[in-house]
């Protein structure tokens, strides 16, 4: 009998579960896309800024993973038949606008986290009698903290606020004093668990990583990240997408879904279900299900962001850099800046403009971007000019792209949290959770969520 399969959420890591399944399942499985939005690709979207492919969300993915292999995401890629196309950033450095200056980002840090204390130079100042070895490890087995907390302990404030607040935030756009070291440095987590010193833990978690020489740290896919999601959609795409979820319930047989509008209501019987879509959603679809599990998920909080993108005039000069952060102690909106043709040199075009991507916003300042984007574009255009140290010229064209409520914010315990929702769910069998609202943010961190998923109902459906 022919099998059916719900996927519900449509972005990379609803994708990556649909192509898995299109791919190990029997050829006459059904596979249905459930996408509120309408449109595929979550936070993966692909613009143009005067004739120029610009990133409205994602801009690159790790092209390496854990084991020394190539990243799930560079894996997906192939699969999807767009190995060709990856193209990988300018050997250019990054720098930390602090007090009026840009420095370079020290080298050597694990996420920001020194494993060298004389290396920071102008950046911070460690703590005096920084970092003693106090005869036991810093975590005890299993245990979880946030990264600030950790860094504070061990370096001072200079170097959380400084160094790993910025780094962190340009990841999350959150502060290290709340998330989990567990979630977003697991390598760090783990030696920290052994080492007694904090420069001990980052050198034991650097020594751990398995690095190829010579290989590129990012990639991406040239034309645009639009263009993986076009791929994994199609040709022979998994399905439209469809409308929302409202409901979820089990059925001898399945699973039955409640979709469409309040007034015009619709069901969906399938067989099995990958739940891939942000912690408050999938905790309302599965609450009717197991309330624990739901609880758990629900705690889960976002940070809003936007991105501004300016095109300057040709010849517009910029330091010679891929961008810069800004720590929070700056106070400005702009967190974070990418000198968009300095990065991604394959896309600067003789006498073309000169491109910048701001992001703006943290988690607690949503209110600071409460403003049409006109205001928004005008204050991340103006500090920008001071960061650099000096005003920019108007752009020729610019763009606001707003992405609420986008990235999680993993508090400590987050891991623990997701494994007891899943263990709840293990009664139900046939439904998997996916995404970054449960296995961390970044292209392969969804991507290689989505495949388990997958390999999860897969593994049902054949046991049926």
């Amino acid at each position: 009998m022919r099998k059916r399969v719900a996927v519900v959420g449509g972005g990379i890591a609803g994708l990556a579960a649909a192509v898995r399944i299109r791919d190990r399942a029997p050829a006459d499985t059904e596979i249905i896309v459930y996408e509120q939005s309408g449109r595929l690709g979550g936070k993966l979207r692909t613009g143009e800024l005067a004739g120029t492919v610009v990133e409205r969300g994602a801009e690159s993915f790790l092209i390496g993973g854990p084991d020394g292999g190539e990243s799930a995401a560079v894996r997906f890629v192939r699969r999807v038949g767009l190995g060709d196309s990856l193209v990988h950033p300018a050997a250019v450095p990054a720098a930390l606008a602090i007090a009026g200056r840009l420095e370079p980002v020290p080298k050597g840090t694990l996420v920001g986290v020194p494993g060298d204390l004389t290396s920071l130079g102008a950046v911070a100042r460690p703590a005096a009698d920084a970092d003693r070895d106090e005869g036991r490890p810093l975590l005890a087995p299993g245990a979880d903290i946030a990264v600030g907390a950790l860094v504070r302990a061990r370096y001072g404030d200079e170097v959380a606020d400084r160094l790993v607040d910025p780094m962190l935030g340009g990841v999350y756009a959150g502060r290290a004093d709340r998330l989990s070291l567990a979630t977003t440095m697991p390598a760090l987590a783990r030696t920290a668990r052994t080492e007694h010193t904090l420069a001990g833990a980052v050198r034991a978690a650097q020594a751990a990583s398995v690095r190829v020489p010579g290989r590129p740290i990012f990639g991406a896919v040239a034309g645009g990240m639009g263009r993986l999601v076009a791929a994994a959609a199609g040709p022979r795409r998994p399905a439209q997408p469809r409308p929302a979820v409202r409901e979820l319930a089990r059925t001898s047989h399945g699973w039955r879904l409640l979709i469409g509008p309040v007034w015009e209501p619709q069901t969906d019987d399938v067989d099995a279900v990958v739940l891939a879509v942000p912690a408050r959603p999938a905790s309302r679809l599965i609450s009717g299900l197991d309330l624990s599990a739901a609880a758990e998920i629900e705690e889960l909080d976002y940070a809003s962001v936007a991105l501004a993108a300016f095109a300057l005039p040709p010849g517009t000069p910029l330091p010679d850099l891929s961008g810069f952060l800004v720590p929070p102690t700056e106070g400005t909106l702009v967190k974070a800046a990418t000198f968009f043709t300095h990065k991604w040199s394959h896309l600067h075009r003789e006498g073309g403009p000169v491109i910048i991507r701001a992001s703006l916003g943290r988690v607690g300042e949503e209110e600071r971007l409460q403003h049409d984007d006109t205001v928004l574009a005008a204050t991340a255009h103006a500090e920008l000019g001071k960061l650099l140290g000096d005003a920019l010229p108007p752009p020729v064209a610019s763009w606001v792209q707003r992405w609420g409520g986008g990235l999680p914010q993993y508090a400590p315990g987050h891991l623990d949290r997701v494994a007891l929702a899943r263990a709840a769910l293990a009664t139900s069998p046939g439904l998997s959770l996916a995404g970054a609202a449960f296995d961390g943010v970044g292209i392969p961190a969804c991507v290689a969520s989505g495949e388990k998923a997958a390999d999860d109902v897969l593994k049902y459906l054949e046991e049926r």
